[in-house]
């Protein structure tokens, strides 16, 4: 081999390759691949006047962690203001709102309020005006990002006084009179508010994203699939890789929403010709269904409130449709579909498409029927989850929101990690930030942990759909690579292969989860550069 560049030593390398040498302590990277792995005693022999070589002694060395699902551009914008994740009372929140400083004249922002708060009540914005008094205006993003509530006077000044008409499945929930509660469902009755927010400056928005990719780094991602690419998006990811190479590797897939057009549909064509030195477009997202907590999902039957019966495009020809377009176009599909009518839908799409080179996707699969578990082996479809959707808003003992809406026979059947593993099925495990925290070590623990980490007094919720410490890092690494149609080129460490490593002070395969959410990230690597040092 010619000089490395970089030599990483470390008592565990878990190359999850199944060939090479069977304990390998050292690896060598050049030209932003792996050149040679084998033990410190070899290392001698890769060296050259230039290689840096580092000992990380006891550490643990694995492929560089791939988040599957991440909204970076857009949860900047999402995450201004007051975070309320940790409110859990409606008094919780009037507290939050009272200690917020309120801009003169301006807007109070928030973000991440989970609608358990309000223990089944319906959602009102009765605790702001109870908080801050009528003439604040107030925008308050749910932890889900597709609902918000909102001021009286928020909605005067949006002229919002009654029910709207959406050309998706959005709506402004009213009373029986017909008046606006304040709570707000899904992008387009959201816009209708979001619109008069003032706009960050697009400096500091260069900030909080650069500030981002670096916090990403640091809890050992090397890479994410970014699920939108809209607004400012070209213009930051340009701006930052002009100021130096990204910290992570990014892979775009724009919106498409109900109402394209063919023009609209071209255009996220054109895209896919975008891309950078670690960043590219190659996919479309779409949305089937909004969600199970905002009565927006699709369901074979309806919820406990009787909603959740309709898909998000009026028409779901028309999904099926522009989906067909895109992919004939060679352009692989993600769908969000949360409930068992939309992933069914979904996958019946899916099966009149052509096998693509990047396999199609399918987001969230929050409620699962036994039947469609096969499906996603037979199609090659990959199955995208979020390990801490389940762990962060559900309870084992179906008193959330989530669960009461669904009731016990469709909540059983939630978020089927295992299952679906156990039958072949290509599973990439994500975050979706800003919908949950993105530290991998923590989504790794609670996808076999099932409750969140460092938790213990938590019940397990379906402990029996957890992953094996494997099958987690897996969801990570090489499942994650092969959902982006980069298996052989990533996901494992082999010569060859992209130099992205992880490296954790604990052993992710032996370290218990809840131990391991704590373990320190002495170093990541990307394309064979260290973008962190612990």
């Amino acid at each position: 081999m010619s000089t490395a560049d970089l030599i990483l030593m470390a008592d565990r390398i878990h190359t999850l390759a199944g060939t090479g040498p069977r304990r390998p302590t050292a690896v060598a990277v050049a030209g932003g691949v792996i050149a040679a792995l084998g033990d410190r005693a070899d290392a001698r022999d890769w060296r050259g006047p230039g290689t840096e070589v580092l000992d990380l002694g006891t550490a643990t060395i694995t492929p560089g962690l791939v988040d599957g699902h991440f909204h970076p551009v857009m949860g900047v914008g999402l995450t201004r203001g007051v975070d309320l994740s940790s409110v859990r009372t409606v008094e919780g929140l009037k507290a939050a709102l009272r200690a917020a400083a309120v801009p003169p004249g301006g807007w109070l922002e928030g973000w991440g309020l989970d609608p358990n708060a309000f223990e089944g009540a319906p959602i009102s914005h009765a605790p702001l005006v109870e908080a801050l008094g009528p003439d604040v205006p107030v925008f308050l993003l749910l932890f889900d990002a597709h609902s918000a509530l909102v001021s009286p006077r928020a909605l005067d000044s949006a002229g919002v006084t009654g029910p709207r008409e959406f050309v998706s499945g959005a709506s402004v929930v009213c009373d029986a009179d017909g008046r606006p509660t304040g709570h707000l469902l899904e992008l387009e009755a959201l816009d209708l508010v979001r619109r008069l927010l003032p706009d960050d400056a697009p400096a500091d928005r260069r900030a909080r994203l650069s500030e981002l990719l670096k916090r990403m780094a640091a809890v050992g991602l090397t890479a994410a699939n970014a699920m939108d690419f809209e607004d400012d998006s070209l213009e930051l990811i340009r701006a930052l890789e002009e100021d130096g190479e990204l910290p992570v590797r990014w892979r775009f897939a724009p919106f498409v929403m109900p109402g394209t057009g063919r023009d609209g549909l071209d255009a996220v064509i054109a895209q896919q010709r975008l891309d950078g030195r670690r960043w590219r477009v190659e996919g479309a997202k779409f949305m089937i269904d909004g969600t199970v907590d905002g009565g927006t999902a699709w369901l074979d039957e309806p919820d406990s409130h009787g909603e959740s019966t309709a898909c998000f495009w009026p028409d779901p020809a028309e999904y099926a449709e522009a989906v067909r377009t895109l992919a004939g176009h060679g352009v692989p599909i993600v769908t969000h579909a949360i409930g068992d009518a939309g992933i069914r839908y979904v996958l019946d799409t899916y099966a009149r498409l052509p096998r693509s080179r990047v396999p199609h996707r399918v987001e969230h699969l929050e409620t699962l029927p036994s039947e469609l578990i096969g499906r996603f082996r037979e199609l090659d479809v990959t199955a995208s989850m979020q390990p801490t959707h389940c762990t962060h808003y559900t309870r084992a003992d179906h008193t959330d929101n989530w669960s009461s809406r669904l009731g016990k026979k469709r909540a059983d059947r939630a978020f089927r990690a295992r299952d679906l593993r156990d039958d072949g099925a290509r599973l990439a495990l994500g975050s979706d930030w800003p919908i949950a925290p993105f530290d991998p070590r923590g989504i790794i623990a609670a996808a076999r942990l099932r409750r969140p980490a460092g938790a213990p007094e938590v019940e397990p919720v379906l402990p029996e759909q957890a992953l094996t410490a494997r099958m987690a890092l897996e969801g990570y690494t090489t499942e994650a690579a092969a959902a982006a149609g980069l298996a052989g080129l990533a996901g494992q460490l082999a010569p060859g292969q992209r130099a992205d490593l992880s490296v954790f002070a604990l052993d992710p395969l032996t370290t218990g989860p809840d131990e391991f959410a704590e373990s320190p990230v002495p170093l990541t690597v990307v394309d064979g550069t260290v973008t962190h040092r612990g």
